[in-house]
């Protein structure tokens, strides 16, 4: 049989999803109890990496046992984990389903706010910005699902066949009760340091070192940039992950209180 494991995970402790040679992932750690729990080696296949330091809100991963269980294993998995990673279900899937390559779009947040505050440090990114621009922030946002070739905004292009990307929605939203900014892309596919990239060139503008024309430019003639800028990896979440023949409601999620304005 094979199953897809639901979950979410704060990734502040871990250097991101993959198990790792030096360092701890979070994959390692559910396998390693997952084999525990049911006393035969698991191997798990994760819906995508991230980086250290990245969340998710939402993440699936599959694995394959021919054995059959009597107790409540996301109870039981759950009590053994540690508290930053949480299991919501295990659902049984077609023995041809993939978590990674059945993917038809991921969403992402990135979370910023804009006064120092220690309680946020692991879960958004500081950044200070001119109230003033935050509109021009919101266009900038809005413009990047016009686009298609993303390679000014790919850490390493050289490591795919090409750097389109179709990108269905865009948005930079603002929470007014503390001016805490939400950024959500939702695309089939992203490149490498993608969103933070996208993030650092808005975080730019936001602060007057970068206008809307050059932005622009970057999306209309995509290039490799000599200029690179990515933002911090806590604010970062893989915030939903949606497939043909399953979606899931997100069962964990900052909190962000939208008040949109203009």
């Amino acid at each position: 049989m094979k199953y897809f494991l639901h979950l979410a995970y704060k990734g502040t402790a871990y250097q991101g999803w993959q198990r790792q040679a030096n360092g701890l992932g979070v994959q390692a750690v559910i396998e390693d109890q997952l084999s525990r729990m049911f006393r035969q080696t698991i191997t798990l296949h994760g819906c995508g990496r991230t980086d250290a330091g990245v969340h998710a809100s939402q993440y699936f991963a599959h694995f394959v046992m021919n054995d059959r269980w009597d107790f409540d294993a996301v109870f039981r998995l759950n009590k053994m984990l540690p508290p930053d990673i949480r299991v919501f279900e295990i659902i049984p899937i077609a023995k041809d389903a993939n978590a990674q390559l059945d993917v038809l779009h991921r969403t992402y947040d990135y979370f910023i706010h804009t006064q120092p505050n220690p309680f946020q440090h692991d879960l958004s990114t500081y950044y200070a910005l001119d109230s003033s621009r935050i509109n021009e922030m919101k266009r900038a946002a809005a413009m990047i699902s016009a686009y298609t070739d993303f390679k000014s905004f790919c850490k390493r292009p050289n490591l795919y066949p090409h750097t389109n990307c179709q990108v269905f929605h865009s948005e930079l939203s603002v929470n007014e009760r503390d001016n805490s900014i939400r950024f959500r892309i939702t695309a089939n596919r992203f490149l490498q340091a993608m969103v933070r990239m996208l993030v650092g060139h808005l975080v730019w503008i936001g602060q007057g070192q970068l206008d809307l024309g050059e932005f622009k430019q970057l999306l209309e003639r995509p290039r490799l940039n000599e200029q690179p800028t990515f933002t911090y990896p806590q604010g970062l979440y893989l915030a939903k992950v949606t497939y043909p023949y399953l979606e899931r409601a997100v069962a964990s999620n900052p909190d962000f209180d939208l008040k949109k304005g203009g």
